[in-house]
């Protein structure tokens, strides 16, 4: 079995060391930043499997790694958990909205950031499905799968790994109608600690970024008591 790699980058030391010796036990291959800039350096030299990133860190905050991990094809696709002592809800959106993955707030029990990590890592594996073509357009919308990266009207739009794995699926299912539930399952698999409201959240930061008009929506559309679906490509 191939070892995974993931980049802890925490300013505390104490907490890094914490999570790198159980990130090891649990059989992980581990590296470790003290700061923004290195972390981003890290990103681009080792090319890890997932990254765990502080949200106050010195030199560049997390956010802003983050922001820069999304915005390079070579790393766009790699998960991140924001790891934080913060725990207001509004900062749990930003950190999702600016692409990532999963949160966790400090204090933090080490088997459930491990139980997150698993989750993340094996969404992160799904393959597509296999009859999606590398590249889609539609109603001025373009995805290159291969690449990960996604264009409206013509202009580079970032999104998270998890917001990219949940377009890609309703383009491979155009026009049919999946309730919450149905996305939950296909789409996040079986994560612990995700609840449905998860799905409005993520539908509508995905809809912020990619629809024109947020409430006339082109692409993904809400049916009514039933759930969401993909506008239908052939109409």
């Amino acid at each position: 079995m191939i070892q995974k790699k993931i980049l802890v980058a925490d300013d505390e030391k104490d907490i890094v060391e914490l999570i790198a010796y159980n990130l090891e036990q649990e059989g992980f291959a581990v590296c470790k930043a003290f700061d923004g800039r290195k972390a981003w350096e890290m990103v681009n030299a080792d090319k890890p499997d997932l990254v765990i990133l502080d949200l106050m860190m010195p030199a560049m905050p997390g956010m802003e790694v983050c922001r820069m991990i999304r915005r390079q094809a070579e790393t766009a696709a790699i998960p991140i958990i924001m790891l934080t002592a913060k725990s207001d809800p509004v900062d749990k959106i930003l950190g999702l909205e600016i692409g990532a993955d999963d949160y966790i707030t400090k204090p933090f029990h080490v088997r459930e950031l491990i139980a997150r990590i698993r989750a993340v890592l094996r969404r992160s594996e799904r393959r597509p499905d296999d009859d999606l073509p590398e590249s889609f357009d539609f109603r001025g919308l373009h995805v290159d799968f291969k690449s990960y990266q996604v264009t409206v009207d013509g202009q580079p739009v970032e999104l998270s790994s998890r917001e990219f794995k949940l377009l890609q699926f309703f383009i491979g299912h155009p026009g049919r109608v999946y309730s919450r539930e149905q996305l939950l399952d296909r789409v996040w698999g079986d994560e612990a600690f995700v609840e449905p409201r998860t799905v409005d959240v993520h539908i509508s930061r995905l809809r912020g970024v990619i629809e024109p008009d947020k409430e006339t929506p082109r692409y993904i559309l809400t049916v009514r008591g039933i759930g969401y679906k993909f506008a239908d490509i052939s109409a």
